[in-house]
């Protein structure tokens, strides 16, 4: 399913300030909460939503990446979001901090911890999408239990404070008044069963240490510092909670030739003087092989050339930036007698002089790079 704009989840500007953004979502969040509309499967997913939205919108950082590329960073469902909400966010922890209190009947699970890595990129993975296996050290379910911490994975017994349910109720205030509501078990947090006997490998927590080959698939178009994440594939939780996320923070190295700027690519091409004045073809790099451009004859300093789709795709596939070629004119540094004698005579004839109309054209080119 499409994701609506967050903006139009919210009901706000594209320029709305800190402050509209959070009176819109306590409007939004009262409006579809659970508790108000119970058994409404649309309005349970429309408080997702808007806690999504509240989400992104109110984190400067989040907000500026997500008003650059959108809702897709790559493949969606387990492959990569960089601003999917289930990166272990909750909407009614959200909702929580925002109003105070609890507001919430479920019971809770344990959640594994976030890993982080770096994967460097060429630019060439960068422009057509890369496959990189990555080996991380992390928490992994054990083995001999399963998971669940238990000594063969079944020394367990029904909690007697919540008779297996994994929730008691309270009597709590709310924004809504006095509700009646159900809460984890104190004593099983929530799990509805206790362990008899602890299992002797990972001394009941259900993780032990460990190391997993994990594939990547990093779509094309990424850039510098940004970070994707892959759902579920972090920390395990202990005792059969819900695994964290792998986040991966994207490095570019840098290319020996072309440089980056945003989907765009320069090249900074040292021109020499006879095929400046004469014209001709020269042969420059790009990501992958070459091409040869024409160089009019007469080219100035600090041209720029430009060709169209010659650059790095856009992450959202709105097609390709372009390849800017920079020209700038080499001037030996030094000359032998023959040369000297060439640049004498050159020197004499009018049309290797300087005029009024020539240095004002130099004027207005100048004045022109600056505005």
């Amino acid at each position: 399913m499409t994701k609506r704009d967050y903006y139009e989840v919210l009901e706000v500007s594209k320029g709305a300030s800190v402050d509209e953004i959070k009176k819109a979502y306590r409007k939004k969040a009262v409006q579809y909460h659970p508790d108000r509309n119970p058994d409404n499967k649309e309005a349970e997913e429309m408080f997702k939503e808007v806690a999504e939205a509240y989400e992104i919108l109110s984190d400067d950082n989040k907000r500026a990446r997500y008003d650059r590329y959108g809702h897709q960073m790559g493949n969606s469902g387990g492959g990569f979001g960089g601003f999917d909400f289930g990166g272990g966010a909750d909407p009614f922890d959200l909702f929580n901090q925002f109003f105070g209190g609890s507001a919430r009947g479920q019971a809770r699970t344990s959640r594994g911890s976030d890993l982080r890595v770096r994967v460097k990129l060429s630019l060439s993975e960068i422009a057509n999408g890369v496959e990189k296996q990555i080996r991380v050290k992390k928490y992994i379910k054990c083995d001999h239990c399963g998971g669940n911490g238990a000594k063969d994975g079944r020394a367990f017994e029904s909690c007697h404070t919540c008779d297996g349910s994994g929730v008691v109720v309270q009597v709590m205030n709310s924004i809504f008044g006095r509700v009646q509501q159900q809460v984890p078990c104190p004593d099983c947090k929530g799990q509805g069963k206790r362990i008899t006997t602890a299992c002797s490998h990972c001394n009941g927590e259900g993780i032990v240490t460990g190391e997993e080959v994990i594939n990547v698939n990093i779509p094309a178009g990424v850039a510098d510092g940004m970070q994707l994440s892959m759902r579920g594939r972090g920390n395990a939780a202990r005792r059969g909670g819900v695994d964290g996320d792998l986040l991966i923070l994207v490095q570019e190295e840098e290319h020996p030739d072309l440089i980056r700027d945003d989907n765009n690519l320069i090249y900074n091409l040292l021109l020499d003087f006879p095929t400046a004045v004469l014209g001709g073809e020269v042969e420059i790099p790009l990501i992958e092989g070459k091409m040869k451009i024409k160089i009019p004859s007469g080219t100035q300093p600090n041209t720029l050339q430009r060709f169209s789709g010659k650059g790095l795709p856009s992450i959202n596939h709105y097609g390709k930036g372009d390849l800017i070629v920079n020209i700038s004119i080499y001037v030996p540094e030094t000359l032998n007698t023959d040369e000297v004698e060439i640049m004498e005579k050159l020197r004499q004839h009018d049309n290797f002089r300087t005029n009024c109309s020539i240095i004002e054209k130099f004027k207005r080119k100048i004045k022109q790079m600056f505005n």
